[in-house]
């Protein structure tokens, strides 16, 4: 592909062509995980870990990736990775949890094809020389994200809180790692981000149980690729929770390139209840930061705000309000049950918001996170994400999407599930706004991307780099059983099915019109497998995520396609079809069950898939 002569001038974009990806899968824990050090270095290296992630056939959610501006064959994605959960335990068991989750790394150079996992160095079992340069300094890494700067690096950005000692202190840092072209920026642009150069602390939170001190959560990144004034600076933000209850939005940057970081900045000093930050970088360098408004008693409403910075992000503007809209978020009633507790400890015991009898819960499934409803259903709730484009050094346009309740579908559910709030659901749909920078205005939108009067549309991304905007959700207008008044797979009895497909969208006209509105996967799984606390809940994950260059543009999403269903021995009578492929043991003399004996035979088998998006 080549992009218009003179467009950005100086900024020079390797002109190539590519196959069409469809269904690629960039987790391969079920044939090879390859080190680091390896990629970076050529020589050879494994660990317990790595071994045990090219067999794990185990889960990933939460996906990353971005294109190499300098060369779209190269893609570096990422996830949640719990393909080392059960590292160090031997081939017949027993199995138990002892391994980290931590942040993958996915490389393709063949335009998405095909690609390699591996993981970010400095887990807790990496004995290779790449260790050394880590200095995240905790057991488990999370919410990746993912850029690039326009000089062949890339950065893999992670909110990460297990404490090493396998306490429950959570110690809420987050951090960075780097990755640069070894032959420098000169080299061959296919080995662009491929040597590993470090990692660093951005933000550290404090340690304390249970996500009670300050923690740092719901990360942002985004590099300077304009060739301007503030080219090659990295931006990261980032929501800080503390245990009262409070939250605000902060923001470093990097001007040696990962290596160290600003003092973070408070963006949000007069507005509270805020989080999932995103950043976006004009053309002209300038930086803005949006992020979701949560209601509070005085006054405040659920929307969207945004901050701006002309000084390459040393300073920002006060936040305005884009828009409003009325959230959604997937509500229930907890009713937890009993069941015979098993003898290991869970493979993952903060994957799921225990919540107390009678209280709010956002996901539930089986035992201690079953709901009154008897619904089983993954956490999701409105969301917002942004993208400028950088080659655009005429506007400062934002163009913002979220997904949230569309109004008049209101419907009154008749149990105590809701979406809107207890025993009221709605369909929710993935909306679209330009924001001009430059005058504060909105340009066009609040508008529907896709008004499809069946399904509900989550987790909207955006990209925007090359002309064209390319959006990305997940969609349940094939589900069977889908209405507004239950979670997305349920039927009216609780039973579970494949409900969710990935839809995505282009315009070509700065989001005036939107076309060639498809499905992008082949495959449609059932989100609502219970694969995490200890087989008791679903969880998708937060987000879905699309890249850009131009008319090039790939997508990635969690999927359950790979995921082995079967009977939980600890209810045998059950019928919900959320119930996955599992192996225990029940002892009479304590009345306790087993842990899970055969993880890797399919049942925890969730991944990340991928395809081009035409």
């Amino acid at each position: 592909m080549r992009f218009k002569d003179g467009w950005v001038p100086g900024f020079v974009i390797l002109a190539c062509s590519v196959g069409r990806a469809g269904d690629v899968r960039l987790t391969n824990d079920s044939t090879q995980y390859v080190s680091a050090y390896t990629l970076g270095t050529g020589l050879a290296y494994t660990d317990s870990v790595l071994q045990e992630c090219s067999k794990s056939r185990g889960r990933q959610n939460e996906p990353a990736v971005a294109v190499d501006p300098r060369d779209i064959r190269v893609l570096i994605g990422s996830s949640n990775d719990y393909c080392g959960v059960y590292a160090g335990s031997p081939d017949t068991g027993p199995f138990v949890p002892s391994g980290p989750t931590w942040l993958g790394y996915y490389r393709s150079e063949n335009g998405a094809i095909s690609f390699t996992s591996s993981l970010v160095p400095g887990y807790p079992g990496d004995t290779s020389e790449y260790a050394a340069l880590s200095r995240a300094r905790t057991s488990g890494a999370g919410d990746p994200v993912v850029t690039w700067d326009a000089h062949g690096r890339v950065f893999l950005g992670s909110e990460s809180s297990g404490d090493p000692a396998l306490s429950k202190k959570t110690l809420g840092d987050v951090w960075v790692a780097t990755y640069e072209n070894p032959d420098g920026e000169s080299g061959d642009s296919l080995n662009d981000g491929k040597r590993y150069v470090g990692t660093s602390i951005v933000a550290r939170g404090s340690s304390a149980p249970n996500l009670l001190g300050v923690f740092n959560d719901k990360t942002a990144i985004q590099a300077d690729r304009t060739r301007g004034v503030c080219d090659g600076i990295v931006y990261f933000a980032w929501a800080r929770f503390t245990g009262v209850g409070v939250s605000n939005i902060y923001i470093a940057r990097s001007t040696d390139h990962g290596g160290t970081w600003s003092k973070p900045v408070l963006l949000t000093q007069s507005t509270q209840n805020v989080q999932d930050p995103d950043i976006s970088v004009t053309g002209n360098g300038h930086v803005f930061v949006t992020f979701d408004i949560g209601a509070v008693v005085n006054g405040q409403p659920n929307g969207i705000g945004v901050v701006k910075s002309t000084d390459c992000g040393m300073t920002f503007s006060s936040p305005a309000l884009v828009s409003t809209y009325i959230p959604y978020t997937a509500l229930d009633s907890s009713n937890p049950q009993p069941v015979p507790a098993p003898k290991a400890s869970p493979d993952d015991p903060e994957s799921a918001e225990r919540s107390a009898p009678g209280a709010l819960a956002h996901d539930c499934g089986d035992f201690a996170d079953a709901c009154l409803s008897g619904y089983t259903f993954f956490r999701r709730s409105t969301i917002t994400q942004s993208a400028a484009d950088q080659f655009d050094a005429s506007h400062e346009y934002v163009y913002i999407v979220y997904d949230a309740s569309k109004p008049g579908t209101e419907v009154n559910t008749g149990t105590s599930y809701g979406s809107i709030r207890p025993g009221v659901g709605s369909q929710s749909g993935a909306y679209f706004i330009k924001y001009d920078g430059t005058t504060g205005m909105t340009l066009a939108g609040p508008t529907l991307i896709d008004d499809h009067p069946v399904g509900h549309q989550v987790f909207p991304d955006i990209s925007a780099d090359g002309g064209i905007l390319h959006v990305i959700w997940w969609d349940s207008r094939n589900d069977s059983s889908y209405s507004p008044a239950r979670p997305i797979g349920n039927d009216s009895a609780g039973h579970t099915s494949a409900s969710l497909d990935v839809f995505a969208a282009k315009s070509t006209n700065g989001g005036t019109t939107w076309i060639s509105e498809q499905q992008v996967n082949t495959a449609r799984s059932n989100p609502n497998y219970e694969q995490y606390d200890n087989r008791m809940v679903p969880f998708g994950g937060d987000y879905l995520t699309v890249t850009s260059l131009g008319t090039f543009a790939f997508g990635t999403w969690t999927d359950w396609r790979d995921t082995v269903a079967g009977p939980d021995p600890r209810e045998p009578l059950s019928t919900d079809g959320a119930d996955v492929k599992q192996c225990r043991t029940f002892d009479s003399a304590t009345g306790a069950f087993s842990g899970d004996q055969c993880p890797h035979l399919g049942g925890l088998d969730s991944n990340i898939y991928g395809a081009t998006i035409l």
